[in-house]
């Protein structure tokens, strides 16, 4: 069994518990449940942010621990701060250290967009994103069949959410996109060696259909990356653990913002 194999079985087991734990009924009653949503798309798109979605992320399968006693409310603000366009907060407590109750916080001080990273395979954990506050939901091809994605995205677009559909290559890209999805994000890294390469989101990108908002995920490590991804055709750029290994991500993800601002100048005086 691979670690995404390990990961769902895990997480059906997780979701059967939380729905006899917490019903339906009982998230919908959430303060966040009937609020409105703020379009990852549009901030995305806005030319006055740098496009980085800057994630929050305290471990992974592939790291282990990265940053695990971050401030979820000092990290986010600081992220916001910095000039990030939207936030990227995982909530999966297994495998990456995450809780929902992280991204609640995160919404409690920031307005802006809000990413729930999680291996979103059942209708329940839409719902549950909606009353934790979350604005979009991820949705991973490589863990769900084509008939799964549409149905999941279809019901976050009745709730007023948006889905950002994450694939790895262009089988999963073919497959995959449907009418409800609002942003098409390549992930760089390999599921099974776990390396990244930007080269893959560079390859895949002609292929993302017009309508899409293209986001490049994982090993962007540079000012520069996001220059060649942007003239590609890329708005956004999910970046996590380049801020996380440091002891202050907020004041990493500022240093990046401003020497990308600077690199930008530069280019294009």
């Amino acid at each position: 069994m691979d670690i995404l194999q390990e990961i769902l079985a895990h997480k059906e087991a997780e979701v059967k518990r939380n729905k006899a734990l917490y019903p339906v009924k009982l998230l919908e009653q959430s303060l966040y449940f009937g609020s409105h949503t703020v379009s990852m798309k549009k901030y995305l798109l806005r030319e006055d942010k740098s496009g980085i979605i800057a994630e929050i992320k305290k471990k992974s399968p592939s790291r282990g621990v990265i940053n695990a006693y971050t401030s979820i409310e000092r990290t986010s603000i600081g992220y916001m701060q910095a000039g990030a366009s939207a936030l990227s907060v995982l909530t999966d407590k297994q495998y990456f250290g995450g809780t929902n109750e992280d991204l609640v916080t995160a919404r409690k001080f920031n307005f802006c967009p809000i990413l729930r990273k999680d291996f979103i395979i059942d209708e329940y954990q839409v719902i549950e994103a909606k009353s934790i506050g979350a604005d979009t939901i991820l949705l991973i091809a490589a863990a769900l069949k084509p008939a799964e994605i549409k149905a999941l995205a279809e019901m976050a677009k009745s709730l007023g959410l948006e889905t950002l559909l994450e694939v790895h290559d262009q089988e999963e890209l073919d497959r995959s996109v449907n009418e409800y999805i609002d942003l098409v994000g390549v992930n760089n890294r390999d599921l099974k060696t776990f390396e990244t390469n930007v080269q893959t989101s560079l390859d895949l990108v002609g292929s993302i259909p017009a309508e899409f908002v293209k986001v490049s995920e994982s090993g962007i490590s540079e000012p520069e990356d996001i220059l060649e991804l942007k003239k590609a055709g890329f708005h956004g750029f999910l970046i996590g653990e380049k801020f996380m290994k440091t002891g202050r991500p907020s004041r990493a993800c500022s240093r990046f913002i401003e020497a990308l601002s600077h690199l930008e100048n530069k280019v294009y005086a």
